[in-house]
């Protein structure tokens, strides 16, 4: 019900809407006031052949630029049950025989996603991630090369550009038993080839302690006080010159703070959390120690408290 003009009772009158002619109708003199018009609510139907099936989708998926077809090819579902199944399992067949020029991409790219979904990273970087690896398979030079290991590398590449980095070790986790040695190699393999391709350096973001630092403090539980301490001396470690990988000194920052807070943590956890060997995060922190005084912000430890740091 609602409110419009008619211009045969010459006053507003309540309307009445039926939905199923789509009319809006006069309700004291029975005037179709308008017809045929579109319902813009949602439309909750399901159009799964699956009795089961209650999804509501009712469209298909985005179109990829990617792909030869942007996507947007028929795919003919496998048959789930007894009756009806002759018609779509022949066909689905006859689709299989097919030559389809975008199926190993379609593979790499489901695996991409698998990755990226198990580390938790936005979409930008599994785009990026795609883009990537169509650049290496359009030059044909992945053939015969671990397949695993090449996805893992444009994963990790993609979050360099991106500067949302990840350890070689992280996309180890869910590289699909690929190693971070051939991950490392595919890595360098890819850059080489994109860079001859574009005739330039290839531009991969620079690496920062601070990249990594909240993370690994989210996996040990550190409380927001001392998160926000870490972040500080990482910050000013960076105008030291101390010639170690910004995971090394993430990690040898976050022992240090954890030293000098209620919640202390041992450091195996710390290795566990950061990837980090136990014996690197000594030696970073034996570097960083001479520093303690400069780097630890005073809101956190005032002088006197530095001297229960552990001496290297």
């Amino acid at each position: 019900m609602g409110d419009a003009y008619c211009p045969d009772c010459k006053r507003g009158t309540e309307v009445v809407l039926d939905h199923s002619a789509g009319d809006t109708v006069c309700s004291e003199c029975g005037l179709v006031l308008e017809s045929h018009s579109v319902d813009e609510t949602s439309e909750w139907r399901t159009f799964a052949n699956e009795s089961g099936d209650n999804d509501p989708v009712r469209v298909g998926g985005p179109t990829n630029p990617l792909l030869a077809d942007g996507g947007l090819s028929t795919v003919i579902s496998k048959p789930n049950g007894a009756q009806g199944d002759f018609l779509s399992s022949s066909l689905g067949r006859w689709q299989n025989r097919g030559s389809n020029p975008d199926r190993s991409l379609i593979l790499a790219f489901k695996t991409i996603a698998t990755m990226a979904d198990r580390l938790g990273l936005v979409a930008t970087i599994k785009d990026r991630a795609n883009e990537i690896y169509k650049k290496v398979e359009d030059l044909k030079s992945v053939r015969g090369r671990n397949q695993d290991a090449i996805l893992a590398a444009c994963l990790y590449i993609a979050c360099r550009q991106e500067d949302k980095p990840r350890t070689v070790k992280e996309i180890c986790s869910v590289a699909n038993g690929a190693t971070k040695k051939e991950i490392g190699r595919a890595k360098e393999f890819i850059v080489k080839q994109l860079e001859v391709e574009m005739g330039q350096s290839m531009e991969m973001g620079t690496i920062h302690a601070g990249d990594f630092l909240r993370r690994f403090c989210s996996h040990l539980g550190m409380t927001n006080q001392a998160v926000k301490a870490a972040q500080e001396a990482v910050q000013k470690s960076e105008e030291l010159d101390i010639r170690r990988s910004p995971i090394s000194i993430a990690a040898a920052v976050i022992y240090m703070i954890t030293q000098l807070s209620d919640d202390k943590k041992p450091l195996k956890d710390i290795s566990l959390a950061t990837g980090v060997a136990e014996g690197t995060i000594k030696n970073s922190y034996k570097d960083l120690y001479p520093y303690a005084s400069r780097i630890i912000p005073t809101f956190f430890a005032k002088e006197e408290d530095l001297k229960n740091l552990c001496s290297p």
